[in-house]
């Protein structure tokens, strides 16, 4: 396995060597303790820097906007109250990050054709909108 190098630990290891280093020169206490204090906010600020993003985690990804509507790479639609388009600038069928003609938003599937990738909604008995994904499964549209 790849060693991948933390960030956070690649900046904090030397400065806890230098506080130890100064302990032991009669560095001023209440210098120490600043130190100390900004070295504990380092490390109670790291989570900050996880974000979950549209499609992360099993859905591998972004594969294209239908509107405003993130499409997975496996073939679900995103839960994200993000506007694709506005944040990717991706046309449906397009590579994302091409500048292209705006993709249409999800429209209701004419004969049952519900696929996700299609960019088309089935509406179910009580009303939820819903497609299919790749692998056959319901994917529900947010509100």
């Amino acid at each position: 396995m790849a060693s991948e190098t933390n960030p956070t630990r690649a900046i904090l290891l030397p400065i806890a060597v230098l506080q130890l280093r100064m302990v032991g020169k009669g560095f001023p206490k209440v210098l120490r303790l600043c130190l100390a204090v900004a070295l504990l906010a380092m490390i109670g600020a790291q989570p900050a820097f996880a974000t979950n993003t549209p499609c992360s985690g099993h859905k591998g990804g972004i594969s294209h906007c239908q509107g405003s509507t993130f499409i997975c790479n496996d073939g679900s639609v995103s839960a994200s109250k993000k506007n694709c388009s506005a944040e990717m600038g991706g046309a449906s069928g397009q590579a994302l990050g091409l500048i292209g003609g705006g993709s249409s938003e999800m429209a209701p599937a004419s004969e049952g054709e519900c696929s996700c990738r299609g960019g088309h909604f089935c509406t179910g008995p009580r009303g939820g909108h819903y497609c299919i994904t790749d692998s056959g499964h319901k994917s529900y549209l947010k509100k």
